[in-house]
């Protein structure tokens, strides 16, 4: 089995080859590293290798396991996540990714309002471009009043846009999906004057291709650790 060091390496390389492709620097585009359901110890190898970004997916595993991460990480909440749980993520996230309805957005206000210290949560508006029935995700055609309705709030700062694509056998197939998220996130800036500089797209089986497509954050886990 390829060390999470080794596995690390592929993906930092398949990355670079991908943003040599697009004509972007290498910088543009960060790794998140998924590390739900892996234990404290792959966590802390990653950190040993660099990794400052990492995402949970469940609001009781970030409460549970969160405290016990290095101070110097930035953990992200990439999960669907319920009203009643948002009170679990103040001052152990930095950034949410799956803000796709006015009542999360409020739920999250809420309880970073109970915490004065702490700087705004960074969000993002999650999409869901291919119409899945059973993903999460705001339609597009909501796209501009959502944006409007969540930026309301004083305790939020959006800066993006996410989506998931559809499993798919082929890599490629992806590409219909984050070209049309990018197409969205230019059609909402032009049209609120908001800048949207944030894409997260692309996992490990596709993230090259979300890359190609404008993706500033590609959310990484089965390619570390396999």
């Amino acid at each position: 089995m390829p060390s999470i060091a080794e596995n690390l390496t592929a993906v930092e390389q398949r990355i670079a080859a991908a943003c040599q492709r697009a004509q972007r620097p290498r910088e543009d585009v960060l790794l998140v590293a998924v590390t739900k359901t892996r234990p404290l110890a792959d966590v802390l190898a990653l950190r040993e290798l660099g990794i400052h970004d990492i995402a949970e997916n469940r609001a009781q595993d970030v409460r549970d396991r969160a405290p016990s991460f290095p101070r110097d990480l930035r953990c992200h909440f990439i999960g669907s996540l319920q009203t009643n749980k948002a009170k679990y993520l103040p001052g152990l996230v930095t950034i949410v990714h799956t803000v796709d309805r006015v009542e999360i957005a409020a739920a999250l206000n809420r309880e970073w309002e109970k915490a004065p210290a702490l700087p705004p949560l960074r969000v993002l508006l999650q999409f869901n471009i291919a119409e899945e029935a059973q993903k999460s995700g705001a339609a597009a055609s909501d796209a501009r009043e959502l944006l409007a309705r969540v930026r309301e709030f004083p305790r939020l700062h959006v800066e993006g846009l996410m989506a998931m694509a559809p499993l798919a056998d082929e890599a490629e197939a992806s590409r219909p999906v984050f070209r049309a998220l990018r197409e969205l996130r230019d059609r909402l800036q032009q049209a609120s004057g908001v800048a949207l500089p944030v894409l997260s797209m692309g996992m490990s089986g596709d993230f090259e291709v979300a890359i190609e497509e404008g993706a500033t954050m590609v959310r990484v886990g089965s390619a570390l650790f396999v």
